[in-house]
């Protein structure tokens, strides 16, 4: 497994990964999540994949085809009345083919998203995960995740 930043040539498998992601979270929460939905239209991904404050970490085989992706965001409060000014790496989105999954793909992508934001001067790495996802939660801290804040509802 080789990990390199993706490219426009990885937009098919990455629109099929987005499903993947999707449809987990329309069976978790169908009240809040469309049926058959991504989260990027063809454009918007091209403006990430080019985007510096947007990057796209893309992990692929020995043909270069993508098995998953690790979409993120640096994210900084400069002169915040309350938070620090510190810079994080936001993983907005993290991926792997639910073929390849127990293969080790997706911590690899967690790593080099450290390593990415340590090379990048970032503070921490962040993410959020949904509750009614217990894979990726239970998959969260068995790499050392621990909870930052918590989103709470109350649906009426």
């Amino acid at each position: 497994m080789k990990i390199r930043m993706a490219e426009d040539k990885d937009i098919a498998r990455i629109n099929d990964l987005l499903e993947q992601v999707c449809l987990v979270h329309h069976k978790g929460r169908p009240d809040l999540f469309k049926f058959g939905a991504k989260k990027y239209n063809e454009d918007e991904l091209k403006d990430i994949l080019h985007n510096d404050k947007t990057p796209v970490l893309a992990a692929v085989d020995d043909d270069d085809r993508l098995m998953g992706y690790a979409f993120c965001i640096f994210q900084q409060h400069v002169n915040n009345n309350i938070l620090t000014d510190i810079k994080t790496l936001y993983i907005d989105d993290l991926c792997v083919d639910e073929k390849l999954r127990g293969q080790h793909i997706g911590s690899g992508l967690y790593n080099a998203a450290l390593d990415f934001a340590k090379k990048h001067g970032c503070y921490n790495v962040t993410l959020n995960v949904w509750s009614c996802n217990e894979s990726a939660l239970k998959f969260y801290k068995s790499l050392g995740l621990k909870p930052q804040k918590i989103g709470m509802e109350k649906i009426l």
